[in-house]
């Protein structure tokens, strides 16, 4: 029961991390920094990692954000090696399954001050692997797969090129929970709906 589960399992222990950190965020976004804790659509996830927020307190938050960081790490790594052993094709697989492990570790530090490199790395493998997946998903008859892979890799790019925009930064917030939400669903959706069968 665990093991058929473990993915949304894990997924759920994170975002709830996440929601205690968000809680308990004392304030400040890049719009305000005196504005009273954490607003979704104006504060950056990273801003939960910080040892101090942005309107200069002590951040209670940090030790539960990384909590949720862990743990979504982890979720998508398992996922992604639970969805290699489905692809026939073994370089594939070993890309899935080690790309998006090496991938994951990489995500996790992004609590750390290496931030934005560890973004750029951990952004760049996964959607490696989403790409691999997608790949074959457009080779099985899944069309609602097909929609949602090549839905999260635009709005992946996207939010890859509000990142680099100076002028679009205010997008930044809302669009990287935008990802962060689609990435959550397609692997939850992957990981129950598809089938080795589907990608003979």
């Amino acid at each position: 029961m665990l093991k058929k589960h473990i993915v949304l399992i894990v997924v759920i222990i994170s975002l709830m991390f996440f929601g205690i950190a968000a809680m308990l965020y004392p304030g400040g976004n890049i719009f305000d920094k005196n504005a009273v804790g954490f607003d979704w659509t104006r504060n950056f996830i990273c801003n939960l990692f910080a040892p101090n927020a942005i309107n200069g307190n002590i951040n209670p938050s940090r030790i539960w954000a990384i909590l949720g960081m862990l743990f979504i790490s982890a979720s998508f790594a398992i996922f992604f090696n639970h969805f290699s052993q489905k692809i026939p094709a073994k370089g594939a697989a070993k890309v899935i399954k080690y790309c998006g492990a090496i991938g994951m570790l990489f995500t996790l530090l992004i609590v750390t001050p290496y931030h934005d490199i560890m973004v750029n790395i951990s952004g760049t493998m996964f959607l490696v692997c989403i790409f691999y997946i997608t790949v074959y998903i457009f080779k099985s008859k899944l069309v609602l797969f097909k929609i949602l892979c090549t839905l999260c890799m635009l709005i992946f790019y996207a939010t890859f090129y509000i990142y680099g925009s100076p002028n679009l930064l205010y997008l930044l917030p809302v669009m990287q929970k935008f990802t962060f939400g689609i990435s959550i669903l397609l692997i939850i959706l992957l990981y129950y709906f598809s089938k080795k069968e589907d990608f003979l």
